[in-house]
């Protein structure tokens, strides 16, 4: 699996990586899952065709399993700009279309709010399969969940770990709770706080360059209690470690 996007400037790094890679391990293009995301610069239709041939390009593959929206809002338009509806529209047109064409295999949207996806009820002709958000034991997005669940996108968490500042005090690594729960199954606070969203059916995207942290962070087969599911499910302290889409018209 590997999650990329336009704004984080590593398609062209993976793609070279992969070129390489995938003969020397003897691996199949079927044997990966390549995700990227539109920025917010390149909202619009043609923009949006655009940005996904370039991605395939540096990608070098003819098609991606998971393209999402990466924001609701279009990029140099203020927040309350009700061009940004009009922008996400069409960028989501130009997603069908690729969809239908097989240049992507799944659609979907990151940081979208509610309101964001009912919207979409009145313009798409294929609801977004998947979901991406921040979503953590300090920012449970119940409500979002259970939409996801009624309309079968898959709700996927990023920040599952809280704040991915280097060098900065992680309130949520640190919290008594989740370092609690850790001691009581002798595991890393990280891998209590990704079982936890995972044994609630809610896919995770850690990452790390520490080879230990990489390898600790897939041994999640253990069971957790429901009781200490609860535990950390009312820690609910509505922090937010990532941008606030709400704000988004």
């Amino acid at each position: 699996y590997a999650d990329s996007a336009v704004i984080y400037h590593n398609e062209e790094d993976i793609g070279s990586a992969l070129e390489e890679l995938l003969p020397k391990c003897n691996l199949l293009r079927t044997d990966l899952f390549l995700t990227s995301k539109l920025s917010p610069r390149n909202q619009g239709y043609q923009p949006c065709i655009e940005s996904v041939k370039k991605s395939l390009g540096f990608l070098k593959t003819d098609y991606l399993d998971l393209y999402l929206i990466h924001w609701p809002g279009t990029g140099g338009k203020k927040v309350d700009n009700v061009v940004n509806i009009q922008m996400r529209q069409e960028s989501w047109r130009a997603l069908e279309d690729c969809y239908d064409k097989g240049l992507i295999k799944a659609i979907g949207v990151s940081n979208y709010c509610l309101k964001h996806l009912e919207e979409m009820k009145s313009y798409a002709r294929t609801l977004p399969h998947v979901l991406q958000v921040e979503h953590h034991p300090h920012y449970v997005q119940s409500e979002l969940v259970e939409y996801c669940i009624q309309h079968k996108i898959h709700y996927q968490a990023y920040s599952s770990l809280g704040t991915t500042i280097e060098g900065k005090c992680n309130p949520l690594l640190n919290d008594e709770v989740v370092q609690d729960v850790a001691k009581t199954y002798k595991k890393s606070p990280a891998q209590i706080l990704l079982r936890w969203a995972t044994q609630q059916g809610i896919g995770v995207l850690p990452k790390s360059l520490d080879p230990i942290h990489i390898k600790e962070n897939l041994e999640l087969d253990f069971v957790m209690d429901d009781k200490d599911i609860s535990r950390l499910n009312v820690l609910d302290t509505r922090c937010k470690y990532a941008w606030d889409p709400s704000i988004v018209i």
